[in-house]
């Protein structure tokens, strides 16, 4: 993809000369994505945005306008400081707060506009007396604990919590559910023991509510290999920015699908400019703890990025960083603010040179997957973890 190609000379002579490192976030990938998943749920399914975490990283606003303007049903966040930042984006598409809520922050972040993935009876009665105060029914989505052992209520009791809900001038409008074990197994049996259990919660949820516009239990996983989970709605996050949810997710499509199919596309590439280049004799030492030490004289470029901007200190003498499209190790320990590579067999490189920490440069990729096998994570840390105080940049 040209966008995401080997950084260009403007991106090197313009974003350089001002940011020592920063995101690219590809609204190319972005809108693959959504199509991609369009494509393969039923018709008639919304999908919702998942941009909690800064958008896995990408940069909540920056995502947040993309996919609104891209006709997804809904966003989908975890806390109130997202829910602010969203109402002030006033983008017309409803959010779903899906984690929890204080009284404060529900009488000040809360609106019709706002849906709250219900979970507790606490919560419910913050809802019941801020919706007094609009003088307005506020939108809930019964949130139902099917076998995740973590937020929400047992199937035996949706029924009574929506009920409960109603009655205290709630607006019922979804139910919902959240899968334990579909990401990290080729086994799905757990899933689908579920997925059963939410369809008998749907259906006591109807009978106590009635007609339900908001059903939705699929995560990416979900969404990429069980059509019998759409439901209404799905729930798109790690997938929609390009990255299978597990290798066994992977696997999983493979051998039901074979080879040709999902092509999901990596919007994220996160760069930094080479702050400075050092001749290191053989033997010195390199960095906090003296960890590395050259076999010969060598090169070492030292970039202003470290584990505070989101490079987990874990990649130490492990990772590598692209520079002029070739392969540059990491050496030393990764510092709170600064990392070290070998540039030694990469002739040329200078201060102001742009490296690659994930992302494609020429013919070369350090994908995020790569990063969290090495730093013994998922790529899903790897991404919410770069720091959200690095500018995010919109390319085409």
């Amino acid at each position: 993809m040209e966008s995401l190609a080997r950084p260009s000379r403007y991106t090197a002579g313009v974003l350089a000369e001002t940011m020592t490192s920063w995101v690219e976030v590809s609204r190319q990938a972005l809108t693959h994505n959504l199509g991609l998943f369009r494509s393969l749920v039923h018709p008639g399914t919304g999908i919702l945005a998942v941009v909690k975490a800064n958008a896995y990283g990408h940069g909540l606003e920056l995502v947040a306008r993309h996919c609104a303007a891209n006709g997804v049903a809904m966003l989908g966040v975890h806390s109130a400081e997202e829910i602010r930042a969203l109402r002030r984006l006033d983008l017309g598409v409803p959010v779903l707060a899906m984690g929890y809520l204080t009284p404060g922050q529900v009488a000040e972040v809360v609106d019709e506009r706002v849906h709250v993935l219900l979970s507790a009876r606490q919560v419910l009665q913050s809802l019941a007396a801020h919706a007094v105060r609009l003088r307005r029914p506020l939108p809930v989505h019964i949130k139902v604990d099917t076998g995740t052992n973590r937020q929400g209520v047992p199937p035996e009791e949706a029924g009574e919590l929506a009920r409960a809900a109603a009655t205290a001038g709630l607006a019922v409008v979804g139910v919902a559910t959240h899968f334990a074990n579909i990401e990290d197994t080729t086994d799905h049996s757990y899933a689908l023991y579920q997925l059963e259990r939410f369809r008998q919660a749907v259906a006591v949820v109807r009978q106590a509510v009635g007609e339900l516009p908001w059903v939705h239990a699929a995560c990416s996983a979900a969404a990429l290999l069980f059509r019998e989970a759409d439901f209404s709605l799905v729930r798109v996050g790690i997938s929609l920015y390009g990255h299978w949810p597990s290798k066994e997710t992977y696997l999983s499509w493979l051998l039901a699908h074979g080879r040709d199919g999902v092509r999901l596309q990596p919007a994220l590439a996160w760069r930094a400019v080479v702050g400075q280049v050092k001749t290191v004799p053989a033997g010195a030492p390199v960095g906090y703890g003296l960890t590395f030490r050259p076999t010969r004289l060598s090169q070492i470029a030292v970039l202003p990025v470290g584990y505070a901007e989101g490079l987990p200190r874990a990649l130490s003498n492990r990772a590598r960083v692209l520079v002029h499209g070739r392969t540059a190790p990491v050496v030393g320990r990764v510092c709170m603010n600064i990392t070290m590579v070998d540039v030694t067999d990469i002739p040329g490189v200078r201060e102001g040179d742009v490296a690659t920490l994930i992302g494609p440069d020429g013919e070369e990729r350090v994908t995020a997957e790569e990063l969290a096998e090495h730093a013994g994570t998922i790529n899903y840390e790897i991404l919410a973890g770069i720091s959200p105080l690095l500018p995010r940049v919109a390319v085409e």
